[in-house]
């Protein structure tokens, strides 16, 4: 079985919930504490030993490669002043000439087809899918415990959560057989069912280990929920295929960073995580509760 080495990063969106920021910036550099979007799922990846790097990209989005290129200029006055730690950070966020790769999705047809696009790229392998919406936080990074599992069940690997059942008509959401661990045989995938219609409210979230069968599946999908060529199809047409789909419950806590709120919930998070916002953070915190309580 192949190491899983290679990522796929679906960045083609528009971002349109958080106008009018995205409207010159694109949305996976908008900043979670001090550091954009992107780079937590950079991090993730590159923890879980990928090497090769595959974004999909579209029109607009020439900000988001700047980011990853390197800064001579902001180098060369970190060195004179002596501010290596800065220089380090910032050497960090580089990625080397080879290391990625920008694909262009042309027309805004979904997931599926964004994912799609990387066929060249990815070739005959196994290979991870991160949206960069979805930042989990935990001890080990979610990608990189599902390639553990991936070593021993091969195939195709989803990642899924409980969700409010009033909620299956967002998601992706799993048909369950059995749990063994956290490992979640499935039978069947349906996207944005209604409540009345979900088999269950164990939902798919943006992370995904996947076969190169996939890939071939997504080229006859056709157009499904929301008129667009949705993954969770072509990864459901493979269930029916060969069965070789698993759900796996990360440990963790997920945030939807693709949302005001889940980004607002993120960024508090993330602060009270770093020990040097940690004391004037909370306090403020507690402020703002206290003074709510006392106007109520």
């Amino acid at each position: 079985m192949k190491k899983v080495t290679k990522a796929v990063f679906p960045v083609a969106g528009m971002g349109t919930r958080f106008l009018p920021a995205t409207k010159s910036i694109p949305k996976e550099i908008l900043n979670l504490v001090d550091r954009p979007l992107i780079q937590y799922a950079i991090d993730e990846a590159r923890d879980a030993g990928i090497t090769d790097f595959i974004f999909v990209t579209s029109r607009g989005k020439s900000a988001l490669e700047d980011y990853f290129d390197g800064s001579p200029h902001l180098e060369q006055t970190l060195n004179a002043k002596g501010k290596w730690d800065l220089l380090d950070l910032l050497h960090s966020t580089s990625m080397d000439s080879g290391e990625i790769a920008y694909v262009r999705q042309r027309e805004a047809r979904g997931l599926g087809h964004a994912v799609l696009c990387a066929k060249r790229l990815i070739g005959n392998e196994p290979f991870a899918v991160l949206l960069p919406d979805d930042v989990i936080a935990s001890s080990t990074p979610c990608l990189k415990q599902m390639i553990d599992a991936h070593e021993e069940t091969g195939g195709n690997i989803v990642a899924a959560m409980e969700i409010p059942w009033d909620k299956t008509s967002t998601y992706g959401i799993l048909d369950v057989t059995k749990t063994r661990g956290s490992i979640v045989n499935i039978k069947g995938m349906v996207e944005k069912p209604a409540v009345d219609n979900a088999p269950s409210n164990l939902a798919v979230i943006g992370r995904y280990i996947l076969t190169p069968q996939i890939l071939m599946h997504l080229e006859t999908t056709e157009e499904g929920a929301g008129s667009e060529i949705q993954l969770t199809d072509a990864i459901a047409a493979e269930i029916k295929a060969s069965g070789n789909v698993y759900g796996f419950r990360f440990e963790g806590e997920r945030f939807d960073c693709g949302s005001k709120a889940g980004f607002l919930q993120a960024t508090v998070a993330f602060g009270l995580s770093r020990p040097e916002l940690y004391d004037e953070f909370s306090r403020f915190l507690s402020s703002i509760v206290a003074t709510k309580v006392a106007a109520e």
